[in-house]
């Protein structure tokens, strides 16, 4: 384990006091129950099953929350023993969506915003924006447009931000959850540099166990049911067979164990649905290609992962395989039994017609809700298609994907994990025959990551065609099928 270097006069630190918060319109408390003290300079690992309020915590902790209208709060959070919300600066937080944290049009000038609206002085700024790029490992002009942006790289952007204001506490919600496995690693020890530089605190939340429990001094779990499961050294939270079984009950990942998936890796595939022939695909109009001479066929119960780096193009490359995209160039060709009556040009289906043959779930779920409640989102598909929806499909969706005890919540309250299970639910509920994910494992927790692999190789078994845009490599061992790896402008498939 890393030595924690001592504290300096801008770490911050943390108390929470029987402290809960509830979501306005929800019966049950986001977190609840919870005491702990955080001193000046420590590193805490915040774990927990996916809903058990660590984003909750953060937000807290962040002065994002207290509103009367946006929910009700009981107990006391502290943060240098002053409510977050009068701690001006003092935390920093990276949210679990970096699409939400983006605001200004030019990369330099993202970095640069937080650290103006602390008064930093301008020459103290723009050194600041440098190091941290440099940090973060993102390498682009400072006028470079954060609309051009991946969804990893927007994740590399919103943490620079948040470095630059070096802050006395560093609050991370699941900050390489969209990042291929270098990424991963450059991030974290982006991290572990500035607090080695700074002496901040940190805390942050990750399912990516290994990656951060080298790196940290101390772990907290959250039990769902409020409070705290265990808190400790990772040498002993972490290691200790009766703590690990116990977290591992809770669906907390454990370095070193994973979660059972029931039934074999589907094996083989059948007719081919849709063909790609000579693609290039561009996430804009003008902007310049992102993938080139594309080819590669979507077979019924088949799985088909696409891999590569941040930025390759992966996510375009699957919006347009999910003909929510025009190609730039080349043929994307939808077969008899994939089209039916409505030809072979999916581009020319109405909306009805293409989301009961392709649904895509988007990398940022909140992008697809369109209701004020999960109950209604899982209807508004089939509603739209059939005029009615089947209550004992949705329900069966809602149970499968632990949603069942959230069908009256906003879409919008839910946590990450929870979002991604709702999303990949509201593309199920209308059963199209290919279905498209972007980071379909993001946010889960081990219980919920093998639920979600059971019901895609079901799927899978059942002739539907699964395409993945994923770092997740166990799940992509899980599901088998092919894997299409992107890279330098040009698709590749590699395994079969």
């Amino acid at each position: 384990m890393t030595p924690v270097p001592a504290p300096s006069p801008g770490a911050a630190s943390v108390s929470a006091r029987g402290w809960g918060w509830r979501h306005a319109g929800r019966r049950a408390f986001a977190a609840r129950h919870l005491d702990l003290e955080i001193r000046p300079g420590e590193r805490v690992l915040l774990l927990g099953a996916s809903g058990a309020g660590k984003s909750t915590v953060l937000h807290g902790l962040a002065g994002l929350l207290g509103s009367q209208d946006e929910g009700e709060q009981e107990g006391e959070l502290l943060l240098d023993g002053v409510r977050p919300a009068d701690a001006r600066g003092r935390a920093g937080l990276v949210l679990q969506d970096p699409e939400t944290q983006v605001v200004l049009a030019r990369v330099g000038d993202e970095v640069a915003f937080a650290a103006e609206n602390l008064a930093v002085p301008r020459e103290q700024i723009w050194q600041r924006v440098h190091r941290a790029l440099d940090d973060v490992g993102l390498d682009l002009p400072l006028d470079h447009p954060t609309g051009a942006l991946s969804g990893g790289q927007k994740q590399r952007l919103a943490l620079a931000a948040v470095l630059a204001m070096e802050p006395g506490l560093l609050l991370l919600d699941e900050p390489t959850a969209n990042l291929d496995p270098d990424g991963v690693l450059e991030v974290r020890d982006a991290v572990v540099r500035v607090l080695d530089r700074t002496g901040a605190t940190l805390v942050v939340v990750e399912h990516r166990v290994a990656v951060w429990a080298d790196v940290v001094d101390r772990v907290i779990v959250l039990d769902a049911a409020g409070g705290v499961l265990a808190d400790g050294a990772p040498g002993v939270v972490l290691v200790q067979e009766g703590t690990r079984a116990r977290l591992a009950d809770a669906g907390v990942w454990i370095p070193g164990r994973q979660p059972f998936v029931g039934g074999p890796v589907p094996d083989g595939g059948g007719d081919v649905l849709l063909s790609a022939q000579a693609l290039a695909v561009a996430r804009t109009k003008r902007g310049p290609a992102a993938v080139e001479d594309l080819a590669v066929d979507v077979r019924a119960g088949q799985a088909l992962s696409i891999t590569g780096p941040n930025g390759a193009g992966k996510s375009t490359a699957a919006l347009t395989l999910g003909c929510l995209l025009r190609p730039r160039a080349g043929r994307l060709d939808a077969l008899p039994g994939l089209a039916g009556a409505a030809g072979s040009d999916p581009f020319r289906w109405r909306s009805p017609q293409l989301v009961q043959r392709i649904g895509t779930v988007f990398q940022e779920p909140e992008h697809q809700f369109l209701t004020p409640s999960v109950a209604e989102e899982l209807e508004f598909g089939p509603r739209r298609v059939g005029g009615t929806a089947d209550p004992r499909r949705t329900g069966e969706l809602a149970e499968r994907l632990r949603l069942t005890h959230l069908l009256r919540a906003n879409p919008f309250t839910l946590s990450g994990g929870e979002k991604r299970r709702l999303s990949v639910a509201t593309m199920l509920a209308t059963a199209p025959r290919i279905l498209i994910l972007d980071e379909p494992t993001f946010g889960q927790d081990a219980l919920t990551w093998a639920e979600l692999v059971t019901l895609l190789r079901e799927l899978i078994d059942a002739g539907v065609a699964v395409v993945s845009v994923t770092h997740d490599a166990d799940f992509i061992a899980a599901l088998g099928g092919a894997t299409l790896h992107v890279s330098g402008g040009a698709g590749r498939l590699v395994a079969s």
